[in-house]
């Protein structure tokens, strides 16, 4: 995008409250995953109290650095993760994870799959599952980072998308995709 996806305006809105609005509305606590860089930025855009920087002891990169860095902050909160780089997202499908998350604690996290592949960064993950994760990562055993590895060692209630619901999960990385292209 050229510029920080979380700091880009649609209808003078940043990506990144309309991803606060949209998680607030469901009456949850949010907090905004940022890493060294962005803090200054985010700093002048959003209250610091709501801002968690990367923990930079651990050897981590991307989101899972961003979700365990979180988790070791709040060690016993499940954590609803939402991307800020999905602009296009409806706070009906977030209330519909939200409700499946409502309804049981024996899952480790709870996911949107399309065509049975996982979103995984619009879910809730349970904090039993990150210390699961977590205690991996410590003892070596964390052989990939990614959010879709970590998804394979937890127990998930997946979620399948309908047609008409895949268009919301759109990743936007480019001017192009934001466009339409």
């Amino acid at each position: 995008m050229g510029s920080d996806k979380g700091l880009v305006s649609t209808d003078g809105i940043s990506w990144a409250q309309d991803a606060i609005n949209k998680l607030s509305s469901l009456q949850i606590p949010v907090s905004i995953s940022v890493n060294l860089q962005q803090s200054k930025s985010y700093a002048t855009a959003f209250p610091v109290s709501s801002l968690i920087t990367d923990n930079d002891s651990l050897q981590l990169k991307g989101p899972l650095l961003g979700v365990l860095s979180i988790h070791l902050q709040y060690p016993l909160q499940n954590l609803f993760v939402l991307a800020c780089d999905m602009p296009l997202m409806e706070t009906i499908l977030l209330s519909r994870l939200y409700d499946e998350y409502l309804q049981t604690d024996y899952y480790d996290a709870f996911i949107f799959t399309d065509n049975d592949e996982p979103e995984p960064l619009c879910g809730i993950y349970c904090a039993k599952g990150l210390a699961y994760i977590f205690n991996m990562y410590k003892e070596g055993s964390l052989k990939k980072h990614s959010m879709k590895f970590i998804l394979e060692n937890l127990n998930v209630c997946y979620i399948p998308l309908t047609i008409d619901q895949k268009k919301y999960f759109k990743n936007v990385n480019t001017h192009t995709d934001l466009n339409g292209g």
